[in-house]
């Protein structure tokens, strides 16, 4: 099943992606990410990744709307509380969803402001966190490269650098 829908959403793409070569000012385009946990986020989890489909429209001159929906897989440590007992800390799975906008001081650099909510899945963890995304981007050509601060916000902070590389079509 799992293979059925992941043909479906390439083709889906490389509709999209002879379509949007009309659509002036549209870009779609699939993501790979890397996340490096902080803070507490840290003390429970390693080294996270993630993948997704980002969407860009122009708007007005230097500023663009921008969205994207992905996967994002953090797994977690073996850790030793206060009584000396090691435990393992489950696997964190979640699907962020965000919406932003992007503002370009100068072609090819990018600014950008991101909010959503990263829906945990799987069953170790439940509900939804608040998601605020800040970041720094070059796009050149259709490549895309981001540098950026994510953090989930649910019952405290989850935290964590990340770097973003896509293609858009």
């Amino acid at each position: 099943m799992k293979k059925y829908f992941l043909l479906l959403l390439i083709l889906f793409v490389l509709h999209l992606s002879q379509a949007s070569a009309q659509w002036k000012g549209f870009s779609l385009g699939p993501y790979g990410e890397l996340a490096f946990p902080t803070g507490d986020f840290q003390k429970n989890f390693k080294l996270g990744g993630g993948v997704g489909l980002n969407a860009d429209i122009r708007l007005i001159k230097k500023w663009a709307a921008t969205g994207s929906v992905g996967y994002m897989y953090f797994r977690g440590k073996d850790v030793t509380d206060e009584n000396g007992t090691r435990y393992k800390v489950k696997d964190l799975q979640a699907i962020p969803v965000r919406v932003g906008v992007k503002y370009r001081p100068i072609p090819l650099f990018y600014l950008k402001l991101e909010a959503g909510s990263a829906n945990y899945t799987g069953k170790n963890y439940s509900g939804s966190a608040f998601l605020l995304s800040p970041g720094v981007g070059l796009r050149v050509l259709g490549f895309d490269f981001q540098a950026k601060y994510e953090a989930w916000m649910k019952d405290g902070t989850k935290g964590f650098w990340g770097l973003k590389a896509g293609w858009n079509f």
